[in-house]
């Protein structure tokens, strides 16, 4: 059984596998997903992304996890955390990506929000956020109740919205290797 990274009242995320690649080509598959995802229109860039995964795994201890109700069932999606490059610095990032037939019910939200403890919790990150099109509303809902703070940003000359949470003053951060 391949272990749980994180586990919320409903759902548990774990690392994605190989094996994951049918269910996650679906949950890119609808026109919605497609509109902002184009790329992963094939099962060889799903299996890309998982293999992306993988490697920020490795080197990160961290990447998109696949999201599964936690009474089991299969892959309902993917969320977790990336580094992304926002203006010149390393910041991560909480993507996430659900199932058309599954998404309104929550399932984003609770395990973004989920993600942005484990991201405190785990890495000394100053500010954890989500990168959003602002053409995507849903992505911005659920970005906005996870998130305290919005600004703009440019990527190339394209804006987008950079939703962020900031670590609580005075938490002590986690102690990196060797401290």
């Amino acid at each position: 059984m391949v272990r749980t990274v994180l586990a919320t009242e409903r759902l548990r995320l774990r690392p994605l596998t190989p094996g994951d690649e049918p269910a996650l080509f679906e949950v890119f598959a609808d026109p919605a997903a497609r509109r902002f995802y184009p790329r992963m229109a094939s099962r060889e860039a799903v299996r890309g992304w998982i293999e992306w995964n993988l490697r920020n795994y490795a080197a990160h201890g961290l990447g998109l996890w696949a999201v599964e109700p936690r009474a089991g069932g299969p892959l309902i999606g993917d969320c977790g955390l990336t580094y992304q490059d926002v203006e010149g610095r390393r910041e991560l990032e909480i993507g996430y990506h659900v199932l058309a037939a599954e998404r309104c019910k929550g399932y984003a939200t609770e395990a973004a929000r989920a993600c942005l403890g484990y991201a405190f919790a785990a890495t000394q990150a100053p500010l954890v956020c989500s990168i959003v099109d602002p053409a995507n509303d849903a992505s911005r809902t659920v970005a906005s109740r996870v998130h305290r703070e919005l600004r703009t940003i440019l990527r190339g000359d394209r804006p987008l919205l950079l939703f962020y949470t900031e670590r609580p003053r005075g938490e002590v951060q986690p102690c990196g290797p060797g401290s």
